[in-house]
């Protein structure tokens, strides 16, 4: 009866450490992060805009913005951004990305990207020698004629 008295209190024991070590752990990474710096400026008539902030966490962004083509009319205007941002990895490592966004899409630059391996030395010298040559129809989509024949649509009463 002394054994299993000594071995409750000892598991009593284990779960009030457990419980003490999982609410010291949640308590610290709950705790908020302090804003370090904060900059905003805009959004201005011109679409141009700027802003940018460091955490207590070692995380930093900044962005620019502002239309190409400004006052051109509607579908000449590309609304353009420019930013970067850093931070560490679990590990420590920093991580840093810069980018722009515009016309062309998202394009993102950074050592921790991933890249595509070189294009083999045979396929590039056969994609340079396609680009020296003139343009052909042959073999082209307009002068290929279709295999079957769509049939036609028939439109059926409602319910």
């Amino acid at each position: 009866m002394l054994n299993i008295f000594f071995l409750l209190q000892i598991s009593l024991i284990f779960v009030l450490l457990a419980a003490v070590a999982y609410t010291t752990v949640e308590a610290q990474s709950t705790a908020p992060i302090p804003i370090i710096r904060y900059e905003s400026e805009g959004p201005n008539v011109d679409g141009s805009y700027k802003w940018l902030y460091e955490t207590g966490n070692e995380i930093n962004a900044e962005e620019s913005g502002y239309v190409k083509n400004f006052g051109q009319g509607e579908g000449k205007e590309i609304q353009t951004a420019e930013g970067k941002f850093s931070y560490k990895a679990p590990d420590g490592t920093l991580i840093a990305l810069t980018y722009i966004a515009d016309e062309n899409g998202f394009q993102p630059q950074g050592d921790h990207l991933p890249t595509p391996p070189p294009i083999p030395e045979a396929i590039q010298k056969a994609l340079d020698y396609l680009k020296t040559l003139p343009p052909s129809n042959e073999g082209a989509s307009s002068n290929i004629k279709p295999q079957y024949q769509a049939a036609p649509f028939k439109a059926r009463p409602r319910f």
